[in-house]
């Protein structure tokens, strides 16, 4: 989960910025990098690895200046070098990015035709050479950075310094969170308010698609359309804990919010932009000798690992069965010789899953852990490692760790249908690129916010709530009665669409509301038969599908909300959010505590 700081100061800048990234460590990173203007020139100091390396680099050779921006990264792909470390920068301008450039391929090679050298292989390097390329046509900082937003596509945060421009940074955001500081003659620019807690207690947060001129005096924020706009300025506390809740009244809206930034930084870690292709340098597994996959986890991760059995019965061709992590270790399961067990858990520690992992291995599987924080019980004792790039976690009820597992489970799925020769070079491609524009979606998906909240209304009364999915959809039925049920306390349920007719359909009356999870895949038109048996028993049925989907019903007897219409392979890391967003607005009308709802634990470390 990469960082952003950024600092117009009165003195040096650069023991600022490093302060901020290291307030920035516990996002997890493999390079570090700031760039400061000295007598007007752009000046870098980079390093692979931890903070104390550039540390050391600085020591050797210091930067003075004023004016600076910094940032802890994650490689996209291949090795975590100090030539691809951030920030990127030609000799007229620095740019330090967390983020996706879903059509950077196309931007560079038009860039290279116009006479541009790239020296990295990272996505983030295009916007250094667009914003150049304006400069050069004689254009301002402002205007050049304003013309190069427009030709950018996917989610981005990103913070900016000129050659010259001794008192400026221009910073903007889409998708991905970007917080502005204000001081006494100081200003600050941040991915994160902790890295600003001890600078400042006055702190604007930009909207989606903002971008701003932040000068010594202040900032100037402009929309997506280039007109100036105000944004609210808050005074927040001095603790981690208060400044990293932002403008957002609870910590799980804000984690639902930070999506879009967060599973772009994870697939950072696994997608190779330029190839399109999943690289997975650490994962030395012989896919075609895996004679089956066990994926086993609790709760919300459990719905993470149905999801991902689909993926990889389907695409990968692999034999799969999903367990719960309570249950496993009971039953005496016979696991295959030469097996892989998988372990899902955002902390780590999950003493039901961490007691699953250790059955495995006694019964001579070999054991991968996908986790978010490294550090954890179950990343020490696996053999393999995946983490996730969500960042902490604050709210009880898991939002941004389940997309996140998603998103690493969708990597390896993929990675092991290309080496068990289930799909072609071209079926990889396209895989890969429908997962790159996840993150931009999934801002296009927060956009339904108030369209959700409206809807949660005539939720809050009603004692029952069913949800219907197909396919991969019905973890995520699951997955959103669960929501439901843990921070509203309504009772909900989550079925497979085509078993209502042997039971459940017995509970639909005018009273019952019934979410169904449709986008438009291969089993839509079965849903949609499911749905009409819904409508035609007086239930109050809310629709989430795409465009076409949604045209399909008669929206008369319907409440819809239309989805970005996307490749059925990624569409459940999507529909998680709507369901996510109406459990948070039902709850919030009923007054229940979001955060830290009753008889919950963010952790489950006993049985």
């Amino acid at each position: 989960m990469c960082g952003i700081i950024g600092i117009i100061g009165k003195g040096e800048a650069a023991p600022l910025l490093i302060e901020g990234l290291r307030r920035l460590e516990y996002r997890g990173y493999d390079s570090a990098g700031i760039a400061t203007l000295v007598d007007g020139r752009l000046e870098r100091r980079r390093a692979e690895g931890k903070l104390a390396n550039l540390e050391t680099s600085l020591k050797a050779s210091p930067l003075g200046g004023v004016i600076g921006i910094g940032h802890t990264r994650w490689a996209t792909h291949g090795r975590p070098t100090e030539n691809n470390a951030h920030p990127h920068a030609t000799e007229r301008v620095a740019v330090v990015h967390n983020g996706i450039i879903e059509n950077f391929q196309f931007l560079r090679e038009t860039l290279e035709e116009q006479g541009h050298s790239f020296s990295t292989e990272t996505d983030s390097e295009v916007i250094v050479h667009l914003v150049t390329g304006y400069l050069d046509e004689g254009l301002s900082p402002s205007a050049a950075t304003a013309k190069t937003l427009k030709k950018l596509e996917g989610a981005f945060a990103l913070a900016l310094v000129f050659a010259g421009e001794e008192g400026l940074i221009i910073a903007a955001r889409r998708g991905s969170p970007l917080a502005i500081g204000f001081g006494d003659g100081e200003m600050y620019v941040g991915s994160d308010s902790l890295a600003l807690a001890p600078l400042t207690q006055e702190i604007c947060y930009l909207d989606e698609g903002d971008w701003a001129e932040i000068r010594v005096d202040g900032a100037t924020v402009f929309d997506a359309d280039d007109k100036p706009v105000e944004r609210p300025v808050s005074k927040t506390a001095h603790s981690g804990a208060a400044a990293g809740k932002g403008n957002f009244p609870h910590f799980m809206l804000k984690e639902i919010f930070e999506q879009p930034g967060v599973i772009g930084d994870t697939l950072h870690s696994f997608v190779n932009p330029l190839t399109r292709s999943i690289e997975l340098p650490d994962l030395a597994i012989d896919w075609m000798e895996v004679p089956a996959i066990t994926l086993v986890a609790c709760g919300t991760s459990s719905y993470a690992a149905m999801v991902a059995a689909y993926w990889f019965e389907e695409i990968a061709r692999l034999p799969v069965r999903v367990e719960l992590a309570s249950e496993f270790r009971y039953r005496q399961p016979c696991l295959p010789k030469g097996g892989i067990a998988l372990f899902v858990s955002q902390s780590g520690e999950t003493a039901d899953t961490l007691a699953a992992m250790r059955f495995a291995r006694e019964q001579g599987q070999r054991v991968v852990a996908l986790v978010n924080v490294r550090e954890s019980s179950m990343a020490r004792e696996a053999d393999l490692v995946l983490v996730t790039q969500a960042g902490p976690e604050i709210g009880v009820a898991s939002t941004k760790a389940f997309t996140t597992q998603l998103t690493v489970l969708a990597c390896l799925a993929l990675a092991a249908a290309r080496a068990r020769g289930a799909i072609d070079q071209t079926r990889e491609a396209a895989l890969s690129k429908a997962l790159m524009e996840v993150p931009a979606r999934a801002a296009e998906v927060l956009n339904h916010d108030e369209r959700l909240r409206d809807i949660a209304l005539d939720l809050v009364q009603t004692p029952d709530v069913l949800y219907l999915g197909r396919g991969t959809g019905y973890p995520i039925a699951l997955e959103g009665a669960l929501k439901l049920k843990e921070i509203s306390y309504i009772h909900a349920e989550g079925y497979a669409a085509g078993e209502m007719k042997h039971g459940p359909i017995a509970l639909v009356d005018d009273g019952v509301p019934v979410i169904v999870i449709a986008p438009s895949d291969r089993l839509f038109e079965k849903t949609v038969s499911n749905t009409q048996e819904v409508v035609a028993r007086g239930g109050k049925v809310i629709f989430l599908s795409d465009p076409p989907g949604v045209a399909r019903l008669n929206k008369d007897t319907i409440t819809s909300v239309e989805l970005p219409q996307v490749d059925p392979f990624v569409a459940p890391i999507l529909y998680a959010i709507p369901v996510q967003l109406l459990a948070y607005h039902t709850a919030v009308a009923k007054g229940t505590d979001v955060d830290q709802p009753r008889n919950l634990a963010k952790s489950v470390t006993v049985e």
